[in-house]
Formats: C-alpha cells, sequence, structure tokens
C-alpha cells in the first residue's frame, strides 16, 4: 500500500552519509563560505501508510560544505529526538522537552549566535546541532525560552535579533511572540489572546509591527482522541472541545495526553474550520498584547509570507493564498496557491487584496536584507506551472506533485521570470544569498536542492539570481527526499 508521501520524491533514505569527494560543474560561487543545509522529513522506521503524515516523519538534515569555490562535504543526519534516539540504540540527548512535546523535529534549519538549530512547532523546542549537523539535544536557550517554539523566525536586519510567533494547543486562547537577542537567549515575550487554538505556522515582521495570520485551520479534538481505545475517544473528544483554545492546560496533563497517543494514528490534529473567524493582526513590536488590531480578511489559509513592509497609513503583506487547507484530506491541496498582495489601511480599517501571480507555487523566499522593508524581487518554487485551470477550492494533490521550476518576481514591473529545471528534475526551496553586504538586491545566487528522478541523485544547484541562468551545481552521492525548509548559514568569524 503507498500513500503518495511514502515513495517516489518523498521516499525515505535509510543511511547517513559523510562524503568528502564531491563532483561539480560549473562554478561555485568563490565568496561562498558557510554550509547550506535543508531539512525534512524521513521516517527512521517503516510507518503505516494508512496513518502516516507528511508532516510527522523523523527529520532528516543534509548540508553541503562551501568554501573557495569548493564543496568540502556532504552530510545528512537524522535529528534524535529522545523516541528516535532510542530506536537506533543510543541514549537520548540531555535536555528537557515542553509538556512532554519531543517529536519529530523536520521543518526548518538555521544558524543564530553561533549555534545550529533545526525546528519544528506547535509545542516542540528546538533542537540544537553541531556544525556537522549531529544532534546535540533539546535547546530552551539558555533557560530563557518558556514553552516550544517555532519552525519560522524572521531575523531583524537591523538589530540581527530573530523574531518568533509560536502556538501550541495547551496554551488555551493565546499565541506567543518572542525575540531572541544576539546572546541567544530570550528577551522578550508577549502573549497575545486569539479565538481558539489556530494552527499559525509563519507570520510577517515590518520595521514596527508583528503580523499575525489568525487563520481557520485549528486544533481537531476528534483527530487527538484519534489513538485513545474507542471506549473512551467519545468522551476524549467531548473533553477536549470543551478545553483547547479555552484555557491553559497544565504541563503535566499535556505530558499525559501525549503519552496516551503513543503507539495510535499519528495524524496531524489540526483541520479546517469554516466557523473560525479568518483575520490579520498588527501587534507593535514595542507594544503590549492589548495593542493589537486586527483585520478581518476572507477565509483561506497561509503556511508562508514572502514579505511584509510599511508605506504611510498602509502595511503591505504579500504571502502566498491556499484558498482552503486540511477541509478533504490531511496533505495539503484545496485549490492552487497563488502569491496574492494584502495592503491593511490603519486609516480605514479595511484590507484590499490583489493577485500578483496565479501560478501555483510555494517555498517564496526573497533577500532578507529587507525583512520587513520594501523590496523589489520575490522568489518561489513553481508547481505544475504549465498547469490546469484549478477551480477555487478544487482539490489539488500537492503531496503528488512535481515543482518543475523556479519563479522570479518583479514586484515593482509586475513580471514574473520562469527558469524550468529540465525533464524528471524535482525543485524544493531556492535561497537567496547576496555577492556581498553592499550589493544590489537581485545581485547575487539562488541555491538549493533539485532531484534527478533519472539518476535518483540529487544536485546542490546554483542560479543567478539576476538571470535565472544556472551558474554551477555540486553533485551529490544520494537522494535527497522532497521535504521542507533550509538555509544558508555563513561561517562565524
Amino acid at each position: 500500500m503507498t500513500n503518495g508521501i511514502l515513495d517516489g520524491q518523498y521516499a525515505p533514505v535509510h543511511e547517513e552519509l559523510t562524503v568528502t569527494e564531491l563532483q561539480t560543474t560549473g562554478e561555485i560561487p568563490a565568496h561562498l563560505d558557510g554550509r547550506y543545509a535543508r531539512i525534512g522529513p524521513n521516517p527512521f522506521a517503516a510507518p503505516d501508510p494508512a496513518t502516516y503524515h507528511l508532516f510527522t516523519g523523523d527529520g532528516m538534515v543534509h548540508g553541503v560544505r562551501l568554501r573557495d569555490g569548493r564543496a568540502e562535504w556532504y552530510r545528512n543526519r537524522w535529528v534524535r529526538h529522545a523516541d528516535l534516539a532510542r530506536q537506533m540504540g543510543e541514549r537520548p540527548r540531555p535536555g528537557r522537552a515542553h509538556a512532554g512535546m519531543d517529536y519529530a523535529v523536520n521543518t526548518n534549519v538555521l544558524a543564530h549566535a553561533g549555534r545550529t538549530f533545526a525546528l519544528v512547532e506547535a509545542g516542540c523546542r528546538p533542537y540544537e546541532l553541531t556544525d556537522e549537523l549531529e544532534t546535540v539535544g533539546p535547546c530552551d536557550f539558555d533557560g530563557t525560552l518558556p514553552g516550544g517554539y517555532t519552525a519560522h523566525p524572521h531575523r531583524d536586519p537591523a538589530t540581527g535579533e530573530l523574531h518568533a510567533v509560536s502556538y501550541f494547543f495547551g496554551w488555551g486562547d493565546k499565541v506567543r511572540y518572542t525575540v531572541l537577542g544576539t546572546s541567544g537567549r530570550i528577551r522578550k515575550v508577549v502573549d497575545v489572546q486569539v479565538n481558539g487554538s489556530p494552527m499559525m505556522h509563519d507570520f510577517s515582521l515590518t520595521e514596527h509591527y508583528v503580523v499575525l495570520y489568525d487563520l481557520p485551520v485549528t486544533f481537531d479534538p476528534r483527530q487527538a482522541a484519534a489513538g485513545v481505545p474507542s471506549a473512551l475517544a467519545g468522551p476524549v473528544t467531548s473533553l477536549l472541545s470543551r478545553v483547547i483554545g479555552r484555557r491553559t492546560l497544565p504541563e503535566p496533563v499535556v505530558a499525559a495526553a501525549i503519552r496516551s497517543r503513543r503507539g495510535g494514528p499519528p495524524g496531524l490534529p489540526y483541520s479546517w474550520n469554516p466557523a473560525y473567524p479568518a483575520r490579520v493582526g498588527l501587534l507593535p513590536r514595542e507594544g503590549r498584547a492589548s495593542d493589537i488590531r486586527w483585520f478581518d480578511i476572507d477565509p483561506c489559509y497561509v503556511f508562508h509570507p514572502l514579505n511584509a513592509y510599511e508605506d504611510g497609513e498602509t502595511v503591505v503583506l504579500d504571502v502566498i493564498r491556499h484558498p482552503r487547507m486540511f477541509a478533504t484530506g490531511s496533505i495539503p491541496g484545496e485549490g492552487a496557491p497563488s502569491l496574492d498582495r494584502w495592503t491593511l489601511d490603519r486609516t480605514t480599517g479595511r484590507v484590499s487584496t490583489e493577485r500578483l501571480d496565479d501560478r501555483p507555487q510555494e517555498f517564496p523566499r526573497h533577500d532578507e536584507r529587507l525583512v520587513g522593508r520594501p523590496y523589489r524581487y520575490g522568489y518561489g518554487v513553481g508547481i505544475d506551472i504549465a498547469g490546469s485551470d484549478f477551480g477555487e477550492g478544487e482539490r489539488v494533490d500537492l503531496a503528488v506533485f512535481e515543482p518543475d521550476a523556479v519563479l522570479k518576481h518583479d514586484l515593482l514591473n509586475r513580471k514574473t521570470e520562469v527558469h524550468r529545471l529540465g525533464p524528471n528534475r524535482i525543485a524544493s526551496e531556492f535561497s537567496f544569498v547576496p555577492s556581498s553586504d553592499a550589493s544590489a538586491e537581485d545581485d547575487g545566487v539562488l541555491m538549493g536542492y533539485v532531484l534527478d528522478t533519472t539518476t535518483d541523485r540529487s544536485d546542490l544547484v546554483f542560479l543567478d539570481a539576476a538571470t535565472l541562468e544556472q551558474t554551477g551545481a555540486v553533485h551529490l552521492p544520494a537522494r535527497i527526499p522532497s521535504g521542507f525548509h533550509g538555509n544558508w548559514m555563513p561561517a562565524t568569524p
């Protein structure tokens, strides 16, 4: 039995490799000194296809070390959460999980304050990794992180601090905004009240605001109760419905609930909730939770914004908009995702919308020197861009699509350029790295892994960000399964 996310481009690999002799073609930009790493789900033990979820597979990091125009190594390593370490015959790493939430850390990987972190959301803490991608253990930022963290922090280019919005079903009707200083310690915590228990995967940051996407994908008590004995499923569902999103649960209660589900279906306990109002919140970065202002929008879901910025009395939000999410299944796919612009008028309270590009796409990136500032260029991965005319809300099974192109959006001139990767080549997220600190916005390189299904091997591909022409590639000795997010991590002096 297959389910589309355990075979083909998603099929897990079964070995950890360290390879120092790597073949290349073209040129690796000589100014690149650091590591490119990306993470994604890669189950260690064979899961049940009937219950396996793409978001819950054990995390594996794939990294390449670059220096002086050379590729020095490729490594892939599982992130050893406690259960996985035991499965591998190893001792769990030291460090305390939050509320028993210690599972697959598989969504993002980045460096901050001289340390490397693998990230996931929904109540888990980050896992610290070494420079060589070995697991150190769960991290609470030297005891300053109250609870879990997010998969998508954003770095303010002016201060170097990491801003984050985290969610967790045990927090009741609130999400948490934190600021992680350049010292590697949390310096600010603000709890923001919401309408229930939403899945707040990402957020946006502007120069003066934190932008929250409070959208109708919420904790689903029925799915959460799926792992308990059938005689208790009804009462447990009823209890969770009365509690989740309304009051904070003590950590021991949450930990006991997590333990009770072990061995049961590991599906994602979040689904589309048409009764939940869709809105966007502007929280002043230097304000209090009570200072947030909400703007109503049409129901939809946003996994990933591209960028946001302030323009006088308006705030401009560029997002990848999904018409719905998890309404007809547990894998993303209810309607084609598009690049949209929402403009929030702080004077009138109105929101205007504009479709910037209707090609199905995801994994938006931009020049991160311009996080929260006006910008011109954005990049993304095109999904079946030769495309059909997908209707609003029509089921589009993105789990089995094969992204075949890199997109470059010129948001000033409203033009999109397309770089097709070629037959049988599948794109992952591409990150932009400038040529220098002072270079122009599109003067740099885009890098990302590309899977060649004819050879069952992957390459680290370099594109000229200005022209989208391929300038070089590192040919890797193995396949990197389609996964989630990654980043360029420059070497620390």
